[in-house]
């Protein structure tokens, strides 16, 4: 079974090691310049870099023509093509749209046999067949079959106690320029990057750790999410995919599944009918 990703941030990273462990062969799309925060576990980094490991799984860019040769050496391929211009060649039994934009930049319900959406933007029944719960909280990873996700509260989710204050973003138009990296210990107030002469500071008002941050010379906006502290102050975290990519990961694999088996099941009433 082929599933195709839009998306190859954090939380789709996280999906597709859920798919992968269970068998099924993942391709993945993303931006041709990926902004991707949490880098050190974003198979994005792929298209940056050529290769990109999460945990056990290795990633590599591709074009569609080398998707079967690096699908047969186990390896997920990564294609520069937010747009799924793919789509007709590659032909997916399944799409999971995991680009998490809040707003739904392109999907249809008919671009695939099986086709789910992660987070708020999508309705299950008119966008796609089934919408997987983002917001944390008792609903982290459910399959919703009707209806949509909770939609977006702009606050970001509640880490170790802060929520917007772990977050870093860019003071002004430019390019971002850090000064630290992803598994540094930073402190209140302190410098961790520039962007065009101008200091980007933690406002995190205790030590954490910087697990996430955009890589040197990336194009940003004034206000735009540059990185991510993490007051629990756990190095290891910053290299292995978060509880709440593997909650979303394995509601998408139960929707993935589970709509296989029921048009498997529809297919079989119209044989015999």
């Amino acid at each position: 079974m082929l599933i195709l990703i839009r998306g190859a941030g954090d939380i789709a990273s996280g999906i597709a090691l859920r798919l992968k462990r269970a068998g099924l062969d993942v391709v993945m799309t993303d931006l041709p310049q990926p902004t991707s925060i949490r880098r050190t576990v974003c198979f994005s980094e792929a298209i940056r870099n050529g290769t990109a490991t999460v945990e056990d799984v290795t990633a590599r860019r591709a074009e569609v023509g080398e998707v079967p040769e690096v699908l047969a050496a186990g390896e997920i391929p990564v294609l520069a093509d937010p747009d799924c211009a793919c789509l007709p060649a590659l032909r997916p039994d399944a799409l999971v749209d995991a680009v998490l934009a809040k707003k739904n930049l392109g999907t249809r319900i008919d671009m695939a046999p099986i086709v789910v959406a992660v987070g708020p933007g999508f309705t299950a029944g008119v966008d796609c067949h089934a919408v997987v719960e983002t917001q944390r909280g008792h609903y982290l990873g459910r399959v919703i079959r009707i209806g949509s996700a909770a939609p977006n509260s702009g606050v970001p989710g509640d880490i170790g106690g802060y929520t917007t204050e772990r977050i870093i973003r860019a003071p002004r138009d430019g390019l971002f320029e850090p000064v630290h990296e992803i598994g540094d210990e930073v402190r209140f107030s302190e410098i961790v990057a520039y962007v065009d002469g101008e200091p980007v500071v933690n406002r995190l008002p205790c030590q954490g750790i910087l697990r996430g941050l955009l890589p040197a010379g990336t194009p940003v906006t004034a206000g735009m999410k540059s990185g991510d502290v993490d007051p629990r102050c756990a190095p290891g975290h910053c290299f292995i995919a978060s509880d709440k990519a593997l909650a979303v990961g394995g509601g998408v694999l139960e929707a993935v599944l589970g709509l296989r088996r029921e048009l498997g099941s529809a297919a079989q009433r119209e044989d015999r009918g």
